[in-house]
Parts: structure tokens; C-alpha cells; sequence
């Protein structure tokens, strides 16, 4: 078996769990402290990316400037990565001066059958200097087949590798090894999974991706992330160790950043399955959503997890934030309880 690399999303997708609120002091210290654990990437920004900062999604208590600024000087033997979805960050703005800061690794995303809005960022990332991935976004709501063909977009573009990111933790450990193992038989580069806890399948799920040829693994310390928090990498690192399945890691360095630096820094709650994630899983909502989706609920006096189950109906991806006070209202607009019967089996 191939070595594994485990690309670090904790100051990232980690990010969400702290509404954007890391502070460069413990960026600082974080780096520092995993740059001689093993780790191939930290992934280092705004939950939603490069240019994502903003009143829709969130404001970054940093500048990304900032923040760049205090990881590069603590990975030494660690690539310093960031991560970005066309839309919300640009070439000019914000890949481009990542680059002359330093960062050594693009990763690249977009919804699962949207590869095309990725051609030109992927492009720039590889002929300047740097690795680019692609990433494909809410992997649940694309078939192997067609998540092979975007995988393969990616490739020609230049991208070293392709990412599946289970954003809404919908996948169960069957439909990831499908979809793994579909593009590693065809693809002759790496392939990595994200996976998200909604379901409590994130661990399960990263398994079942390693089992199924994925090289690639994107995850958190303490599960750090959006909604239900992501696979834990000390926990994957520890059932990896039993399975006598060489990591590269230093699990015991891992286990103490987070109790170090992870828990009392950036964890400002722990990381569990929710109702609201749980049932945002099974809808196969956006993680990221959940934030939202409650002030949405309390704003209109409605139940949080008809919002979810309605914008599971709907499909809504990523980027349509808008899309939770539409619903949100429109249930706020039935006139009596009965009416509202988004039962979970219309989703199963």
C-alpha cells in the first residue's frame, strides 16, 4: 500500500466551529506544534475558502494575509495549503498573493458536477509553482460515473490528485468505496476523502475510502468543523495503528496538541452529532448550513429541521445561503401545523 498523506483542514474547516473567529495567535502555535507530526498539508483560512470572508457567510476575525503570515513561519517540514471555491475567491485576488506569501498547495473546490469552474484555477496553481487539487463538493448527489468524468476534468487541468468531500456526512460507507474505487481504476492520480460526521460514519466512511485505494486523507484534529465536525485524525490515526497500517503520524504529538492547543484555543464547543446534524446528514444538507439554518428558525418562529428537510428537497448546494431564509419564511407562511409534513422517508 502507498503511504497515505493526511492534508490538515483543522485551521480551516475547523474555521466553522469557531465562527471564523481563530486568532493568529493560535495559528501560530498550532503550526508550530504539528509541523514535525507527520502531517503532509496544513490547510490554513476562512471555513468557506479564500475570499470567503463575508456577512452572508461569516466574517474572519483575520485577514487572510494575516493568517498566512503566521503559519508560514512555523511549518518547516509541513506544506502550508489553502483552499478556495471559484465565486467566492478569485486568481488575481487571492491565489495569486497567496503564492507570493509563501503557500505551497491549492486545493481547489467546487459542487461535485461543476469541474469546468475549475479549469482556470487549477491551471494557474500548477504552472506557478505550486500542487493543486481538486475537490469535489456534496459527493453524495453525483453517481461514480459521473463523479469519474469531473475527476477526470480535474486531471487534465493539471491537478494532482481529486478530493471527494461528503459536505453533508450523507454517504454511507458502500456508496464511498463505489465512488472511490471507480475513479482510483481510471484515474492515474491520487484520490483523497473528506468525509463529515452527521451520521457518525466519518471514521467508518475515511476507512472505507483508505480500503478502496484513497492515498489522501482530509480531516481535523478533535473532528474540528462545520455541522457534526469531520473525521478526527488522532481517532483515524489511533484505528489505523490496530489495523497495522503504517500513518506516518506521531500519534502521540497529535493527541497532545489537541489537549494543548486544539480544545482550549479553537474548540469553543464539542464537536457531537446534533438533532440538527443528524438530521441535516440524512437530508443531505450542506453542513456549513446548520449555523444558519438556526437563526433562520428562531427568526421565523418555524422548527429548524423542516428548513433542513425542505432544503434536502430542493438540493440546495453550497453558496445558496439565501436559499434557508426563502425556505424558512415560506414555512413561516402555513397557516396551520398540519401543513407541514416534511417527513424523513420522502428523503430515504
Amino acid at each position: 500500500m502507498n503511504k497515505l498523506r493526511f492534508f490538515d483542514a483543522t485551521l480551516r474547516d475547523g474555521s466553522h466551529a469557531n465562527a471564523h473567529q481563530i486568532t493568529t495567535d493560535c495559528i501560530s502555535r498550532y503550526c508550530q506544534a504539528v509541523d514535525d507530526a507527520g502531517l503532509y498539508t496544513v490547510i490554513v483560512g476562512h471555513g468557506n475558502g479564500l475570499g470567503a470572508s463575508s456577512l452572508q457567510v461569516g466574517l474572519s476575525l483575520h485577514t487572510e494575509a494575516e493568517m498566512l503570515a503566521a503559519a508560514k513561519p512555523n511549518l518547516k517540514k509541513t506544506r502550508l495549503g489553502v483552499y478556495l471555491i471559484p465565486g467566492f475567491g478569485t486568481i488575481h485576488d487571492h491565489i495569486a498573493p497567496a503564492i507570493a506569501q509563501g503557500i505551497q498547495l491549492v486545493k481547489v473546490g467546487c459542487h461535485c458536477t461543476e469541474a469546468d469552474v475549475t479549469k482556470q484555477h487549477i491551471e494557474y496553481a500548477s504552472t506557478h509553482g505550486v500542487e493543486a487539487y481538486g475537490v469535489l463538493m456534496m459527493s453524495h448527489m453525483a453517481e461514480p460515473e459521473r463523479l469519474l468524468a469531473e475527476a477526470k476534468k480535474m486531471q487534465s487541468y493539471g491537478a494532482l490528485g481529486v478530493i471527494l468531500m461528503d459536505s453533508a456526512g450523507a454517504l454511507l460507507p458502500k456508496q464511498v468505496s463505489e465512488r472511490v474505487k471507480r475513479i482510483v481504476a481510471e484515474c492515474g492520480m491520487a484520490v483523497g476523502f473528506h468525509a463529515h460526521n452527521n451520521m457518525g460514519l466519518a471514521v467508518a466512511n475515511t476507512l472505507a475510502a483508505i480500503d478502496s485505494g484513497a492515498l489522501i486523507v482530509d480531516a481535523t484534529l478533535r473532528g474540528l468543523g462545520a455541522g457534526a465536525g469531520n473525521c478526527q485524525v488522532e481517532v483515524l490515526c489511533g484505528v489505523l495503528q490496530k489495523m497495522n497500517i503504517d500513518t506516518g503520524l506521531d500519534f502521540y504529538r497529535l493527541l497532545d496538541v489537541c489537549d494543548s492547543i486544539v480544545t482550549p484555543c479553537l474548540q469553543k464547543k464539542p464537536t457531537e452529532i446534533t438533532s440538527l446534524s443528524l438530521v441535516g446528514g440524512l437530508s443531505g444538507v450542506f453542513s456549513a448550513f446548520t449555523e444558519h439554518i438556526k437563526k433562520a428558525a428562531i427568526r421565523f418562529d418555524v422548527d429548524p429541521r423542516d428548513i433542513f428537510v425542505e432544503l434536502g428537497k430542493r438540493k440546495v448546494v453550497g453558496g445558496q445561503e439565501d436559499m434557508i431564509v426563502d425556505v424558512a419564511m415560506n414555512l413561516a407562511q402555513r397557516t396551520r401545523k398540519d401543513d407541514v409534513s416534511f417527513l424523513m422517508e420522502s428523503l430515504l
